[in-house]
């Protein structure tokens, strides 16, 4: 029985089980990330993500949610895909060029005998309502959204995928245990204003460089970090007053450095710093019908 080399890395404790699909590659990865990602009865991660040939770039990422859904682009994600393409397939080549469903992101790694960390270059955000997309012209910063039978303020921004920021002003949200915050979670997820979902991320100022969160991924649901959704977090807060350009994003799983840059190189792109982790490698034995070659 054939067999399929995984790695399992994580960025801030958003783990993903990592593929490189250079020679073969799953026939049904979204079948594959709904098995592997399971807790119990598989690997254990919040997706699956794929190291796919490019022609536009050094290396295409490919990423599938835990319950099998594509997603556009994972910040955490881009970070060990960059470290593990780096260490195993990319020539030692530094800063990468990777391929996303949002765009080619640039990622530079520093490696210096410590923990690897990543700065990515995650692009412009996007704050057109129909463009991240919502249910609404124009943008959304602090917008009054009915849900069930209150009304949150929000603010809508993308980073290649749908975020919806609501801030706090108390611990309150970091205390509610997993079942509360699944249910509210899934209430701003499925909420008919976003039209393919959204993540959701409960947001606490503690200074002008410093933001606390919680978060809900659509396809995923709470994760530890979640890399865009800080990005979008840093945005909205600057949008409202709340911080400055560069703040430290506390997340449950670690902390990211997110900058928005108001001028210069990479003038309005938002950049994120973080670590890439390694947890461990293996092998998934699959039927041959399961694997299809992949053509160079």
């Amino acid at each position: 029985m054939p067999k399929l080399s995984f790695v399992k890395m994580h960025g801030c404790g958003n783990d993903y089980i990592y593929v490189v699909a250079d020679r073969i590659r799953p026939v049904d990865p979204a079948g594959l990330a709904r098995r592997i990602s399971d807790r119990r009865f598989g690997i254990g991660g919040d997706g699956l993500i794929m190291l796919c040939p490019a022609t536009d770039a050094d290396v295409r990422m490919e990423m599938y949610n835990a319950d099998g859904s594509r997603g556009e682009m994972c910040g955490n994600g881009i970070r060990c895909l960059a470290r593990l393409y780096y260490e195993t397939a990319g020539g030692h080549k530094n800063p990468l060029a990777v391929a996303t469903d949002c765009g080619i992101k640039m990622v530079a790694l520093t490696i210096n005998g410590g923990p690897v960390a990543a700065t990515v270059d995650m692009g412009e955000p996007i704050l057109a309502g129909r463009d991240i997309p919502v249910d609404h012209d124009g943008s959304v910063i602090d917008f009054p959204l009915q849900v069930e039978s209150r009304v949150e303020r929000i603010t809508a921004v993308s980073m290649g995928n749908p975020h919806c920021i609501v801030f706090v002003a108390d611990d309150y949200i970091f205390g509610l245990d997993d079942g509360e915050f699944a249910r509210l979670g899934r209430e701003f997820e499925c909420h008919p204003f976003f039209p393919r979902r959204v993540n959701t991320e409960f947001v606490r100022p503690l200074a002008r460089d410093h933001l606390k969160m919680r978060v809900w991924e659509r396809g995923s649901g709470e994760t530890l970090a979640c890399g865009t959704g800080a990005c979008a977090s840093l945005v909205a807060a600057v949008l409202t007053g709340r911080v400055d350009r560069r703040a430290v994003v506390e997340l449950r799983g670690g902390k990211l450095e997110i900058e928005w840059r108001e001028s210069g190189s990479g003038a309005n792109h938002v950049f994120m710093t973080g670590e890439a982790v390694e947890v461990f490698r293996g092998e998934i034995e699959l039927s041959d019908d399961e694997l299809i070659s992949v053509d160079t």
